[in-house]
């Protein structure tokens, strides 16, 4: 986490919203992400939508893993609740927290490692019970944190910076979400801020588990010897004056496409994403056809975007474990030991 402090003034003119906050008073600390980062992005995202929203900071809390998606929560809503979890049980952390208090907004964020591999188990568990709150996964196919090793949602064929390529079938983060039972699925593209924003909209005010897979191209790790700005070419260069390791600075990656358009998205490797917008006639509603168009473009080698899945009629955790209304921590003595005459009630259930 980076806890680097930001310059207090702004902009005289800044427009507040309904609240009376400007969009400065969302924001965090300063980013400690490789310049370029699509993670940066999705900070920036966030950002807005909450701002837009007239969302108070102090009723959200935002809730990571580890790995460089992880980091992204320091970046944004710095009077909001925090809690940097372990590898992999951000979920744990999430839904103990939601239980204890379902007044707040309830934003997780994770990683492809962070849920796809080390956290899979832990992802598929909180999907299912059906936590309200909006679970973002920043993808970008490999371990940035460790050096770049392939992650399990790489894309067959995918290499890393090493050359070493995944031999194996990728996770698709949002069709396991819809199968679970996620009642919201999306996907965007860091990018693609007129897609992004209105997402984690929908998905902070959707009552349930709302899921958003972003593909967050990582400068980094999508560096290879063809790259003028990477490791290798810099190396053999310049004169290295002690042994060190390069992180390039490069220009963010951003688009805009119309509903129902394709669109090609060039990475900094020179490698190229083919990006599929859903159009105004696609219906979400439909789990099964969710499923068939995000199937039917990836064996195009096509990613679907946009809202893939809602479903507004399903109950969340509490409503099913018919959980009390008030927070854990205002509970009265009265609350939590009624008396004699209500046990003998319960107990009576049981006869």
């Amino acid at each position: 986490m980076s806890y680097i402090s930001k310059p207090k003034f702004q902009h005289p003119n800044l427009e507040p919203n309904e609240i009376g906050l400007t969009r400065r008073d969302y924001e965090g600390t300063l980013t400690t992400l490789c310049g370029g980062c699509g993670h940066d992005s999705i900070s920036a995202a966030i950002i807005q939508a909450a701002a837009d929203m007239s969302l108070e900071p102090h009723r959200v809390a935002k809730i990571s893993g580890i790995g460089c998606s992880s980091k992204i929560p320091s970046y944004f809503l710095s009077k909001a609740h925090g809690f940097n979890s372990v590898h992999g049980r951000m979920p744990s952390v999430a839904t103990g927290a939601n239980l204890a208090n379902k007044e707040l907004f309830y934003v997780g964020i994770s990683g492809d490692g962070d849920s796809a591999s080390i956290g899979l188990g832990q992802f598929c568990h909180i999907v299912r019970r059906r936590i309200n709150m909006l679970y973002i996964v920043a993808n970008n196919g490999t371990y940035g944190l460790t050096k770049g090793q392939l992650s399990a949602t790489a894309d067959l064929g995918s290499k890393t910076k090493s050359g070493e390529e995944s031999l194996y079938d990728n996770i698709d983060m949002a069709t396991l979400a819809i199968e679970l039972g996620a009642s919201f699925v999306a996907r965007s593209f860091s990018g693609d801020k007129q897609q992004l924003i209105p997402l984690l909209q929908a998905g902070l005010t959707h009552k349930g588990f709302a899921f958003i897979d972003v593909v967050s191209p990582c400068v980094t790790f999508n560096n290879t010897e063809s790259s003028t700005h990477g490791y290798k070419n810099t190396w053999e260069n310049y004169i290295a004056l002690s042994e060190v390791d390069f992180v390039p600075m490069r220009k963010e990656i951003t688009t805009s496409y119309d509903a129902g358009k394709e669109k090609e998205i060039t990475l900094h490797d020179g490698s190229v994403i083919h990006l599929h917008k859903t159009g105004t006639n696609y219906d979400p509603y439909d789990k099964e056809n969710a499923l068939h168009h995000i199937n039917q473009h990836k064996k195009k080698g096509k990613i679907a975007t946009g809202l893939l899945y809602i479903n507004q009629s399903t109950s969340d955790l509490h409503e099913l474990q018919d959980t009390v209304d008030k927070p854990f921590n205002r509970l009265t003595n009265h609350d939590l030991c009624p008396g004699n005459e209500v046990l003998r009630d319960i107990n009576e259930t049981f006869r």
